[in-house]
């Protein structure tokens, strides 16, 4: 079942009226399952979302605000009750915080409105909705941000780092300083919640596409005081600089204790197969010896032909260790030449190039025919 028809499927608008006409019985659960129901087949996602929250608000009594009372109370007494299992929730309460987002976002809801989504954000990720209110209220929403980074719920703690990020995939940008929320930041960093760190993380990365030396600074401060394990700091670190290390930037590497230079050789790379088809595995090997103990990271990097001039390159981890003097490791891959549901591969002329540390060793050629 595609994306879209799970999340918000007829069963999970059903679901909702119910929830609601549960705690309001003056909500017309049966006109807004119908009018909701007969236009999914025609939306994606998004629009479903919005479909529903526009839907609720055509049926809920009420002021906007009172309306999203009702929605709070609606909800299941908590998120194991709701049946979630994960952190980000289930998508049937999607729509609630798009509902505050599109009909709260006036001041004199405002801190109703954020008291809300801290709560709906524990049964479905809140931070598209929150940085409407970022956008629009900045000095007021970071104030509830920030609080929202001592809360006692992991959920609402990832919510303050994740809702400031600058870069948020697929939500809109919001006009903030590269370092506003680093404030959040240096209280999340050591979150016992995986789920936390890891969108600080995301953060850092964010702030990396444009401002590396800012990102380098806070992780230095942060392996300074020593307030988590140095395993803890690294897989931040290497989350945070992991596009830099695709694009062989030194100082990503340097500060991940990978020499800029490393001492090594390889052999030339060994394709077990020139030609290829679309939909087979692309195997090859390459044989790597150190003159000198170091930290190495090794990727491989594949270019391929687009309908236009310009060529898709991609760079992918093939091995991390750390190797001593006069050691050999012999390196191998199977790489699936697939299209996905983003990237439609096609026939043509194809590169395979090893990378140790950001720096080149060898490239070969190779051909891939249509399937």
């Amino acid at each position: 079942m595609a994306e879209k028809e799970h999340a918000i499927s007829p069963a999970r608008i059903t679901r909702i009226s119910e929830e609601v006409r549960s705690v309001c019985p003056r909500f017309n659960a049966e006109a807004f399952t119908r009018e909701v129901v007969a236009d999914l087949p025609d939306l994606e996602l998004k629009a479903r979302i919005a479909r529903t929250s526009e839907a609720l608000r055509a049926h809920l009594p009420g002021t906007a605000a009172e309306a999203v009372d009702i929605l709070l109370r609606s909800l299941p007494a908590t998120p194991e009750a709701a049946g979630i299992t994960n952190g980000s929730g289930l998508h049937i309460y999607s729509p609630h915080g798009d509902f505050v987002a599109r009909y709260c976002r006036r001041y004199e809801d405002l801190e109703h409105a954020l008291t809300a989504l801290a709560r709906f954000t524990r049964y479905f990720t809140a931070e598209n909705a929150v940085r409407q209110f970022l956008s629009d209220f900045p000095e007021e929403t970071l104030k509830a941000v920030n609080n929202w980074a001592h809360d006692s719920d992991y959920r609402v703690r990832r919510l303050a780092s994740e809702s400031t990020r600058p870069r948020l995939p697929g939500s809109i940008r919001v006009r903030l300083e590269s370092n506003t929320a680093l404030p959040v930041l240096d209280q999340l960093y050591a979150d016992s919640s995986r789920y936390v760190t890891t969108s600080v993380a995301n953060h850092l990365h964010d702030i990396a596409e444009d401002d590396l030396d800012l990102v380098l600074d806070t992780l230095g401060r942060w392996k300074a005081v020593c307030r988590v394990r140095q395993t803890d700091l690294d897989f931040i670190a290497r989350q945070a600089l992991r596009t830099r290390l695709k694009n062989g930037d030194d100082a990503a590497y340097g500060f991940l204790g990978y020499p800029s230079n490393p001492p090594v050789r390889l052999t030339p790379i060994r394709l077990e197969h020139n030609q290829v088809r679309i939909g087979d595995t692309l195997s090859f090997a390459a044989d790597l010896t150190a003159s000198a103990a170091a930290k190495l990271r090794v990727n491989y990097v594949i270019s391929s032909p687009t309908k236009t001039a310009k060529r898709r390159v991609k760079v992918y981890v093939l091995k991390t260790t750390a190797i001593a003097a006069g050691q050999t490791i012999a390196l191998s891959k199977r790489h699936s030449l697939r299209s996905t549901a983003t990237v439609a591969l096609m026939p043509g002329s194809y590169t395979l190039e090893l990378q140790v540390n950001g720096r080149k060793f060898g490239v070969e050629e190779f051909q891939v025919l249509a399937a």
